[in-house]
């Protein structure tokens, strides 16, 4: 599984990539996590607003913060 957070280092950002890892650690997954501040890469992965998450490819999140809980579910299907 791949997991890619988005964003260009603001605090939303940040707390985005913290649930990421949260939510990672209580499932118990090894996943690394990348984290991609660059704008140009935004936009080849189709990302306008941040901060994102991307599972597998696939925009799962984008422009809020999603809780632990909302990755977790996102995480598990």
């Amino acid at each position: 599984m791949e997991v890619i957070v988005y964003g260009p280092g603001c605090a939303r950002c940040a707390a985005t990539e913290k649930n990421v890892r949260e939510a990672l650690k209580q499932l118990g997954k090894k996943e690394e996590v990348k984290k991609i501040s660059d704008v140009r890469e935004f936009a080849k992965a189709g990302i306008v607003f941040t901060p994102a998450v991307v599972i597998d490819g696939e925009v799962k999140v984008s422009g809020k913060i999603p809780s632990v809980d909302e990755i977790k579910a996102l995480l598990v299907k």
